[in-house]
Protein backbone atom coordinates (compact mmCIF):
# COMPACT_ATOMS: atom_id res chain seq x y z
CA UNK A 1 0.00 0.00 0.00
CA UNK A 2 0.97 3.52 -0.53
CA UNK A 3 0.05 7.29 1.00
CA UNK A 4 -2.21 7.94 -1.80
CA UNK A 5 -3.91 4.75 -1.55
CA UNK A 6 -3.80 4.67 2.75
CA UNK A 7 -5.72 8.52 2.70
CA UNK A 8 -8.47 6.79 0.23
CA UNK A 9 -8.84 4.40 2.72
CA UNK A 10 -9.17 7.32 5.76
CA UNK A 11 -11.12 9.71 3.32
CA UNK A 12 -13.79 6.22 2.75
CA UNK A 13 -14.57 6.14 6.25
CA UNK A 14 -16.15 9.76 6.29
CA UNK A 15 -18.88 8.55 5.25
CA UNK A 16 -20.03 7.28 8.51
CA UNK A 17 -19.93 10.37 10.42
CA UNK A 18 -19.29 11.56 14.02
CA UNK A 19 -20.78 8.35 16.05
CA UNK A 20 -20.31 9.09 20.29
CA UNK A 21 -19.59 6.45 22.37
CA UNK A 22 -15.94 5.18 23.14
CA UNK A 23 -16.89 1.61 22.95
CA UNK A 24 -15.71 0.68 18.94
CA UNK A 25 -12.71 3.00 19.46
CA UNK A 26 -11.56 0.86 22.82
CA UNK A 27 -12.28 -2.16 21.00
CA UNK A 28 -10.25 -1.40 17.97
CA UNK A 29 -7.21 0.00 20.08
CA UNK A 30 -7.58 -2.97 22.27
CA UNK A 31 -7.48 -5.65 19.24
CA UNK A 32 -4.08 -3.85 17.59
CA UNK A 33 -2.53 -4.15 21.20
CA UNK A 34 -3.80 -0.74 23.60
CA UNK A 35 -0.86 1.49 22.06
CA UNK A 36 -2.29 4.24 24.72
CA UNK A 37 -1.93 1.93 27.44
CA UNK A 38 2.03 2.55 26.19
CA UNK A 39 2.60 6.09 26.49
CA UNK A 40 1.83 9.19 28.87
CA UNK A 41 -0.63 11.75 27.53
CA UNK A 42 -0.98 15.51 27.86
CA UNK A 43 -4.45 15.87 26.74
CA UNK A 44 -6.31 18.75 25.97
CA UNK A 45 -10.10 20.29 25.29
CA UNK A 46 -11.78 22.89 24.86
CA UNK A 47 -13.57 25.53 21.89
CA UNK A 48 -10.75 27.50 20.48
CA UNK A 49 -6.82 27.67 21.43
CA UNK A 50 -6.75 24.37 21.34
CA UNK A 51 -4.06 24.06 18.88
CA UNK A 52 -1.68 27.04 19.93
CA UNK A 53 -1.89 25.41 23.37
CA UNK A 54 -0.67 21.99 22.09
CA UNK A 55 1.90 23.19 19.70
CA UNK A 56 3.35 25.83 22.75
CA UNK A 57 3.20 22.50 25.10
CA UNK A 58 4.53 20.21 22.56
CA UNK A 59 7.49 22.91 21.37
CA UNK A 60 8.74 23.25 25.30
CA UNK A 61 8.91 19.82 25.75
CA UNK A 62 11.26 18.70 22.57
CA UNK A 63 13.56 21.30 24.03
CA UNK A 64 13.86 19.55 26.91
CA UNK A 65 14.52 17.02 25.33
CA UNK A 66 11.50 14.59 25.52
CA UNK A 67 10.59 12.44 22.31
CA UNK A 68 7.35 14.23 21.78
CA UNK A 69 4.13 13.33 19.70
CA UNK A 70 1.72 15.40 18.89
CA UNK A 71 -2.22 14.80 17.73
CA UNK A 72 -4.18 17.72 16.74
CA UNK A 73 -7.82 18.49 14.21
CA UNK A 74 -8.39 19.67 11.90
CA UNK A 75 -5.32 19.69 9.53
CA UNK A 76 -4.78 23.21 7.02
CA UNK A 77 -2.45 22.45 4.56
CA UNK A 78 -1.58 18.41 4.95
CA UNK A 79 -3.87 15.62 6.38
CA UNK A 80 -0.23 14.22 7.50
CA UNK A 81 0.08 17.56 10.14
CA UNK A 82 -2.46 15.76 12.42
CA UNK A 83 0.43 13.52 13.41
CA UNK A 84 3.66 14.62 14.69
CA UNK A 85 7.04 13.92 16.49
CA UNK A 86 9.62 16.24 17.47
CA UNK A 87 7.99 18.99 14.51
CA UNK A 88 8.17 16.23 11.98
CA UNK A 89 4.88 14.86 10.53
CA UNK A 90 4.96 10.83 9.60
CA UNK A 91 6.23 10.17 6.32
CA UNK A 92 4.09 8.70 3.96
CA UNK A 93 5.35 5.13 3.70
CA UNK A 94 5.20 4.82 7.53
CA UNK A 95 1.61 6.22 7.41
CA UNK A 96 0.90 3.50 4.55
CA UNK A 97 2.36 1.17 6.46
CA UNK A 98 0.07 1.48 9.68
CA UNK A 99 -3.14 2.33 7.80
CA UNK A 100 -2.35 -1.23 5.82
CA UNK A 101 -2.01 -3.13 9.52
CA UNK A 102 -4.65 -1.88 10.97
CA UNK A 103 -7.57 -1.46 8.11
CA UNK A 104 -8.24 -5.26 8.54
CA UNK A 105 -8.98 -5.03 11.89
CA UNK A 106 -11.69 -2.18 10.70
CA UNK A 107 -12.94 -4.65 7.94
CA UNK A 108 -13.09 -7.46 10.62
CA UNK A 109 -15.67 -4.64 13.13
CA UNK A 110 -17.62 -3.56 10.23
CA UNK A 111 -18.41 -7.41 9.18
CA UNK A 112 -19.45 -7.27 13.12
CA UNK A 113 -21.32 -4.17 12.70
CA UNK A 114 -19.31 -2.38 14.73
CA UNK A 115 -18.18 0.52 12.30
CA UNK A 116 -15.42 2.57 13.01
CA UNK A 117 -15.46 6.39 11.78
CA UNK A 118 -12.73 8.06 10.24
CA UNK A 119 -11.59 10.40 13.16
CA UNK A 120 -11.66 7.14 15.19
CA UNK A 121 -9.58 4.94 12.78
CA UNK A 122 -6.97 8.40 12.74
CA UNK A 123 -6.66 8.26 16.20
CA UNK A 124 -5.83 4.80 16.13
CA UNK A 125 -2.87 5.08 13.45
CA UNK A 126 -1.28 7.94 15.54
CA UNK A 127 -1.29 5.80 18.95
CA UNK A 128 0.16 3.47 16.78
CA UNK A 129 2.82 5.41 15.40
CA UNK A 130 3.75 7.04 18.87
CA UNK A 131 4.04 3.77 20.39
CA UNK A 132 6.16 2.33 17.66
CA UNK A 133 8.80 4.82 17.69
CA UNK A 134 8.35 5.25 21.48
CA UNK A 135 7.74 8.71 22.39
CA UNK A 136 7.77 9.57 25.89
CA UNK A 137 4.95 11.51 26.15
CA UNK A 138 2.18 12.76 23.47
CA UNK A 139 0.00 15.93 23.64
CA UNK A 140 -3.20 14.66 22.65
CA UNK A 141 -6.05 17.13 21.08
CA UNK A 142 -9.78 16.19 21.45
CA UNK A 143 -12.06 16.57 18.45
CA UNK A 144 -14.98 17.49 18.64
CA UNK A 145 -15.90 17.76 22.12
CA UNK A 146 -14.77 15.51 25.62
CA UNK A 147 -16.68 13.20 27.32
CA UNK A 148 -17.77 10.62 24.18
CA UNK A 149 -14.60 12.26 22.22
CA UNK A 150 -12.52 9.25 21.11
CA UNK A 151 -9.51 10.37 22.47
CA UNK A 152 -11.29 9.94 25.78
CA UNK A 153 -10.30 6.38 25.85
CA UNK A 154 -6.88 6.94 27.31
CA UNK A 155 -6.37 6.24 30.79
CA UNK A 156 -5.45 9.35 32.95
CA UNK A 157 -2.90 11.95 31.40
CA UNK A 158 -0.04 13.35 33.30
CA UNK A 159 -1.96 16.75 32.70
CA UNK A 160 -5.78 17.46 31.55
CA UNK A 161 -6.07 21.09 30.22
CA UNK A 162 -9.46 23.04 29.01
CA UNK A 163 -8.77 26.05 26.89
CA UNK A 164 -11.57 28.67 25.72
CA UNK A 165 -14.87 27.74 25.96
CA UNK A 166 -16.91 29.32 23.24
CA UNK A 167 -20.49 28.34 21.72
CA UNK A 168 -19.81 25.77 18.30
CA UNK A 169 -21.35 22.90 17.25
CA UNK A 170 -23.91 23.48 19.50
CA UNK A 171 -26.30 21.25 17.98
CA UNK A 172 -24.30 17.95 19.23
CA UNK A 173 -22.83 19.40 22.58
CA UNK A 174 -25.42 21.41 23.57
CA UNK A 175 -26.53 25.10 23.48
CA UNK A 176 -24.78 26.94 26.42
CA UNK A 177 -21.73 27.51 27.87
CA UNK A 178 -22.32 25.27 31.00
CA UNK A 179 -23.91 22.43 28.36
CA UNK A 180 -20.31 22.44 26.27
CA UNK A 181 -18.35 22.61 29.49
CA UNK A 182 -19.68 19.74 30.75
CA UNK A 183 -18.84 18.22 27.76
CA UNK A 184 -15.49 19.19 27.40
CA UNK A 185 -14.53 18.64 31.04
CA UNK A 186 -15.18 14.47 30.44
CA UNK A 187 -11.90 14.28 29.74
CA UNK A 188 -10.84 14.86 33.34
CA UNK A 189 -9.62 11.88 35.03
CA UNK A 190 -9.75 10.49 38.37
CA UNK A 191 -6.66 12.03 41.28
CA UNK A 192 -5.26 14.01 38.50
CA UNK A 193 -4.11 17.83 37.36
CA UNK A 194 -6.64 19.82 35.56
CA UNK A 195 -5.17 23.57 33.92
CA UNK A 196 -7.88 25.74 32.93
CA UNK A 197 -7.96 28.46 30.47
CA UNK A 198 -8.04 31.44 32.94
CA UNK A 199 -10.93 33.61 31.39
CA UNK A 200 -13.89 31.53 31.03
CA UNK A 201 -17.27 32.67 30.93
CA UNK A 202 -18.78 32.35 34.38
CA UNK A 203 -21.20 29.16 34.12
CA UNK A 204 -18.15 27.13 32.38
CA UNK A 205 -15.74 28.06 34.78
CA UNK A 206 -18.14 26.66 37.68
CA UNK A 207 -18.62 23.41 35.27
CA UNK A 208 -15.11 22.67 35.06
CA UNK A 209 -13.46 23.25 38.58
CA UNK A 210 -17.00 21.55 40.19
CA UNK A 211 -15.95 18.49 38.11
CA UNK A 212 -11.89 18.70 38.47
CA UNK A 213 -12.60 18.73 42.64
CA UNK A 214 -15.47 16.15 42.32
CA UNK A 215 -12.45 14.00 40.38
CA UNK A 216 -10.16 14.66 43.18
CA UNK A 217 -7.80 16.90 40.77
CA UNK A 218 -5.95 19.34 41.26
CA UNK A 219 -6.63 22.66 39.86
CA UNK A 220 -4.32 24.98 37.99
CA UNK A 221 -5.82 28.25 36.71
CA UNK A 222 -4.08 30.41 34.28
CA UNK A 223 -4.04 34.26 35.14
CA UNK A 224 -2.98 36.24 32.15
CA UNK A 225 -3.92 39.37 33.92
CA UNK A 226 -0.95 38.75 35.67
CA UNK A 227 1.04 38.49 32.53
CA UNK A 228 3.47 41.58 32.18
CA UNK A 229 3.38 42.80 28.49
CA UNK A 230 7.05 44.27 27.01
CA UNK A 231 5.65 44.74 23.49
CA UNK A 232 2.70 43.25 21.36
CA UNK A 233 2.26 44.11 17.61
CA UNK A 234 0.94 42.43 14.48
CA UNK A 235 4.52 40.62 14.57
CA UNK A 236 3.65 39.07 17.85
CA UNK A 237 4.41 39.49 21.27
CA UNK A 238 6.67 39.85 24.24
CA UNK A 239 5.80 39.47 27.87
CA UNK A 240 6.73 38.22 31.14
CA UNK A 241 4.43 35.46 33.18
CA UNK A 242 5.22 33.27 36.36
CA UNK A 243 8.84 34.99 36.06
CA UNK A 244 9.35 33.68 32.26
CA UNK A 245 10.10 35.93 29.46
CA UNK A 246 8.73 34.83 26.22
CA UNK A 247 8.75 36.21 22.49
CA UNK A 248 6.04 34.14 20.32
CA UNK A 249 5.43 34.62 17.10
CA UNK A 250 1.74 34.08 17.23
CA UNK A 251 -0.72 37.10 17.07
CA UNK A 252 -2.86 38.67 19.04
CA UNK A 253 -3.84 39.10 22.64
CA UNK A 254 -5.89 35.75 23.36
CA UNK A 255 -2.18 33.91 22.14
CA UNK A 256 -0.42 35.54 25.11
CA UNK A 257 -3.94 34.02 27.16
CA UNK A 258 -2.87 30.36 25.44
CA UNK A 259 0.56 30.68 25.91
CA UNK A 260 0.24 31.14 30.09
CA UNK A 261 -2.07 28.56 29.76
CA UNK A 262 0.79 26.23 27.92
CA UNK A 263 2.90 27.47 30.67
CA UNK A 264 0.87 26.28 33.69
CA UNK A 265 0.47 23.12 32.28
CA UNK A 266 4.86 22.83 31.49
CA UNK A 267 4.79 23.70 35.23
CA UNK A 268 1.95 21.45 35.92
CA UNK A 269 4.46 18.38 34.45
CA UNK A 270 7.32 19.23 36.32
CA UNK A 271 5.40 18.86 39.20
CA UNK A 272 4.76 15.00 37.72
CA UNK A 273 8.64 14.67 37.46
CA UNK A 274 9.20 15.83 34.01
CA UNK A 275 12.71 18.04 33.71
CA UNK A 276 11.33 21.40 31.79
CA UNK A 277 13.56 24.95 32.36
CA UNK A 278 12.56 28.15 32.11
CA UNK A 279 14.58 27.97 28.86
CA UNK A 280 13.08 25.16 27.72
CA UNK A 281 9.67 26.75 27.81
CA UNK A 282 10.87 30.37 26.66
CA UNK A 283 12.38 28.91 23.86
CA UNK A 284 10.37 26.30 22.75
CA UNK A 285 7.31 28.84 22.42
CA UNK A 286 9.42 31.30 20.71
CA UNK A 287 9.81 28.65 17.68
CA UNK A 288 6.14 27.79 17.36
CA UNK A 289 4.49 29.48 14.47
CA UNK A 290 1.04 28.16 13.10
CA UNK A 291 -0.48 28.24 10.15
CA UNK A 292 -3.89 30.22 9.75
CA UNK A 293 -3.34 31.96 13.04
CA UNK A 294 -3.59 35.67 12.03
CA UNK A 295 -0.96 34.44 9.57
CA UNK A 296 1.02 36.86 7.99
CA UNK A 297 1.03 35.39 4.32
CA UNK A 298 2.66 39.11 2.30
CA UNK A 299 3.49 42.22 3.35
CA UNK A 300 2.58 44.61 0.54
CA UNK A 301 -0.11 44.68 0.73
CA UNK A 302 -0.64 43.48 4.51
CA UNK A 303 -2.67 40.04 3.70
CA UNK A 304 -3.79 38.25 6.95
CA UNK A 305 -5.35 34.69 7.03
CA UNK A 306 -7.22 33.18 10.14
CA UNK A 307 -9.20 30.35 10.56
CA UNK A 308 -11.45 31.49 13.76
CA UNK A 309 -14.42 29.70 12.69
CA UNK A 310 -16.85 30.21 15.86
CA UNK A 311 -18.26 33.53 17.89
CA UNK A 312 -15.30 33.12 20.55
CA UNK A 313 -12.99 33.18 17.44
CA UNK A 314 -14.75 36.34 16.00
CA UNK A 315 -14.16 37.84 18.88
CA UNK A 316 -10.74 37.24 19.73
CA UNK A 317 -9.97 38.08 15.88
CA UNK A 318 -12.05 41.51 16.24
CA UNK A 319 -10.09 42.16 19.52
CA UNK A 320 -6.95 41.65 17.16
CA UNK A 321 -8.11 43.99 14.07
CA UNK A 322 -9.10 46.81 16.44
CA UNK A 323 -5.94 46.75 18.62
CA UNK A 324 -3.40 46.31 15.75
CA UNK A 325 -5.33 47.37 12.93
CA UNK A 326 -6.82 50.57 13.90
CA UNK A 327 -7.01 53.46 11.42
CA UNK A 328 -6.52 50.74 8.56
CA UNK A 329 -8.78 50.52 5.61
CA UNK A 330 -9.99 46.37 5.91
CA UNK A 331 -10.84 44.46 2.83
CA UNK A 332 -12.12 40.57 3.89
CA UNK A 333 -12.55 37.97 2.14
CA UNK A 334 -14.99 35.96 4.11
CA UNK A 335 -16.63 32.24 3.37
CA UNK A 336 -18.54 30.07 6.31
CA UNK A 337 -20.53 26.83 7.06
CA UNK A 338 -23.69 26.64 7.36
CA UNK A 339 -24.21 24.93 10.72
CA UNK A 340 -22.37 28.22 12.17
CA UNK A 341 -23.92 30.81 14.11
CA UNK A 342 -23.40 33.07 11.45
CA UNK A 343 -25.27 36.27 12.30
CA UNK A 344 -23.60 36.37 15.85
CA UNK A 345 -19.87 35.55 13.84
CA UNK A 346 -19.79 37.94 11.57
CA UNK A 347 -21.62 40.70 13.15
CA UNK A 348 -18.44 40.85 15.32
CA UNK A 349 -16.30 41.29 12.61
CA UNK A 350 -18.51 42.77 9.72
CA UNK A 351 -18.76 46.72 11.14
CA UNK A 352 -14.89 46.73 10.93
CA UNK A 353 -14.36 46.07 7.06
CA UNK A 354 -14.61 48.88 4.10
CA UNK A 355 -15.63 45.75 1.45
CA UNK A 356 -16.03 42.13 1.55
CA UNK A 357 -15.76 39.81 -1.27
CA UNK A 358 -17.73 36.86 0.00
CA UNK A 359 -16.83 33.02 -0.73
CA UNK A 360 -17.86 29.24 -0.42
CA UNK A 361 -15.50 26.85 1.83
CA UNK A 362 -14.96 23.45 -0.21
CA UNK A 363 -16.90 21.66 2.24
CA UNK A 364 -20.85 20.06 2.01
CA UNK A 365 -21.65 22.41 4.74
CA UNK A 366 -20.92 25.40 3.29
CA UNK A 367 -23.25 28.80 3.17
CA UNK A 368 -23.50 29.93 -0.32
CA UNK A 369 -21.42 33.11 -1.38
CA UNK A 370 -24.68 34.40 -2.36
CA UNK A 371 -26.52 33.95 1.08
CA UNK A 372 -23.43 35.32 3.08
CA UNK A 373 -23.24 38.76 1.14
CA UNK A 374 -27.04 39.05 1.83
CA UNK A 375 -26.41 38.53 5.56
CA UNK A 376 -23.18 40.69 5.98
CA UNK A 377 -24.98 43.63 3.71
CA UNK A 378 -26.56 44.56 6.81
CA UNK A 379 -22.94 45.58 8.54
CA UNK A 380 -21.17 46.65 5.16
CA UNK A 381 -22.09 48.59 2.58
CA UNK A 382 -19.57 47.00 -0.40
CA UNK A 383 -20.23 43.21 -0.28
CA UNK A 384 -19.33 41.03 -3.43
CA UNK A 385 -20.30 37.50 -3.82
CA UNK A 386 -17.95 35.52 -5.68
CA UNK A 387 -17.49 32.06 -6.24
CA UNK A 388 -14.29 31.15 -7.81
CA UNK A 389 -11.49 31.83 -4.53
CA UNK A 390 -8.68 32.04 -7.30
CA UNK A 391 -10.70 35.46 -8.97
CA UNK A 392 -11.49 36.49 -5.28
CA UNK A 393 -8.46 36.72 -4.59
CA UNK A 394 -7.49 38.69 -7.57
CA UNK A 395 -10.13 40.99 -7.43
CA UNK A 396 -9.89 41.86 -3.52
CA UNK A 397 -6.42 42.97 -3.77
CA UNK A 398 -6.97 45.24 -7.18
CA UNK A 399 -9.15 47.11 -4.16
CA UNK A 400 -6.58 46.51 -1.82
CA UNK A 401 -4.27 49.98 -1.58
CA UNK A 402 -0.30 49.01 -0.58
CA UNK A 403 -0.83 50.68 2.99
CA UNK A 404 -4.87 49.06 3.33
CA UNK A 405 -5.17 45.25 5.14
CA UNK A 406 -6.66 42.39 3.72
CA UNK A 407 -8.07 39.44 5.47
CA UNK A 408 -9.41 36.31 4.61
CA UNK A 409 -11.52 34.58 7.64
CA UNK A 410 -14.41 32.86 8.74
CA UNK A 411 -13.51 28.57 8.01
CA UNK A 412 -10.66 26.72 8.34
CA UNK A 413 -11.61 25.03 5.47
CA UNK A 414 -11.54 28.35 3.51
CA UNK A 415 -8.07 29.25 4.97
CA UNK A 416 -6.42 25.88 3.90
CA UNK A 417 -7.22 26.77 0.06
CA UNK A 418 -6.58 30.20 0.14
CA UNK A 419 -3.65 29.89 1.93
CA UNK A 420 -2.38 27.58 -1.54
CA UNK A 421 -3.80 29.74 -3.44
CA UNK A 422 -1.88 33.05 -2.06
CA UNK A 423 1.31 31.49 -1.33
CA UNK A 424 1.66 30.01 -5.48
CA UNK A 425 0.53 33.55 -6.50
CA UNK A 426 3.87 35.91 -4.41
Amino acid sequence: MNYEEAVRIIDSLLVFGSRPGLERIRELTDRIGAPDRKLRFVHVAGTNGKGSTCAMTASALIKAGYKTGLFISPYVLEFRERFMINGKMIPKQTLADIVGDIYPVVLEMKNEDKIITEFEFVLAVALEWFRRENCDIVVLETGLGGRFDATNIIEAPLVTAITSISLDHTAVLGDSYEKIAFEKSGIIKENGITVVYGEQEEGAMKVIKETALRRSNRFITAAPEEAEIISSDITGSEFIYHGIRLKIRLIGEHQIKNACTAICIAEALRSTGLEISDDDISSGFGGVSFPARMEILREKPLVLLDGAHNPGGAAALSGTIKKYLSGKRLVGIAGILADKDVGTYMGCLIPLFDELITVEPDNPRKMSAKALAEITGKWCSSVTPMSDLRKAYEYALSVTGEEDVLMIFGSLYLASDMRKIILRST
